[in-house]
């Protein structure tokens, strides 16, 4: 068995029962932080300095209604690097990805695979063994899709052509849980997801989607138009000459 190029840490912020990560390279200490909160930013500086590790990236699973990024203030004070989906429109972004791209980590890759659904901007990394899902596979659920450009059908199509793909083994790391549970594996959620399990065909799941009635986020009216411009930065705007990365 070969030894593992990559490690990560996962993180949590009980005020939007958000989990952001951070992923890095062993070898060359580059890192990438997925989802980042505002209001952790002072304890994930804290961390990356305390490992040794300089943050490269900073990664957006969707444009976000219950929290507000906390990307454009460590680019302001790290000088990482702002990354999003190209449907997101956040014209604040330095890297406008999409589907199949490689982004590089010293001799490490973050595979990105667009999942859209929840938001037609989601999208999920890949690493070796795991795959951090955002919001469009939860542990035993999914995210919603009444709200922000969802579909019910689009998110089916993403997470059996997408996610449940990947080999069974996998390690499932969501946006978010607000029962406690840290991860789950793509067998336990193509097997126990009450919503996507073996059997749910496309249009029971769209009914199921269609018959949930949710309150909308409470922080939606101001995370919304923050995220855009990647969080409470002094500069709502990317680098000049921001670039493309194309796998």
């Amino acid at each position: 068995m070969s030894e593992p190029t990559m490690e990560l840490h996962q993180l949590f912020d009980p005020g939007s029962s958000t989990y952001s990560y951070l992923v890095w390279d062993l070898e060359s200490r580059e890192a990438a932080l997925i989802d980042p909160v505002e209001e952790q930013v002072d304890r994930d500086i804290r961390l990356l300095r305390e490992l040794g590790l300089k943050l490269r990236y900073t990664l957006e699973t969707h444009v976000h209604a219950d929290h507000v990024t906390g990307s454009g203030i460590l680019r302001n004070r790290l000088n990482s690097i702002v990354m999003v989906h190209e449907n997101s429109q956040a014209k604040c972004a330095d890297i406008l990805f999409r589907n199949g791209d490689l982004l590089p980590l010293g001799n490490s890759k973050i595979r990105v695979l667009s999942t859209p659904g929840h938001t037609d901007s989601d999208v999920s990394f890949l690493i070796p063994g795991a795959v951090f899902t955002g919001d469009a596979l939860l542990i035993r659920g999914c995210g919603r899709t009444d709200f922000q450009s969802g579909d019910a059908g689009t998110l089916f199509d993403s997470i059996t052509q997408q996610l449940f793909t990947l080999p069974d083994s996998t390690i499932v790391y969501p946006w978010h849980d607000y029962q406690g549970r840290s991860s789950s594996t793509i067998a336990e959620e193509k097997q126990h997801n009450p919503r996507l399990g073996t059997g749910i065909t496309r249009e029971e799941f769209i009914a199921i989607m269609n018959q949930l009635k949710l309150d909308p986020p409470v922080r939606m009216h101001e995370a919304l138009p923050s995220n855009l411009r990647c969080g409470n930065e002094d500069s709502n705007t990317g680098r000049s000459g921001a670039f493309q990365m194309r796998g």
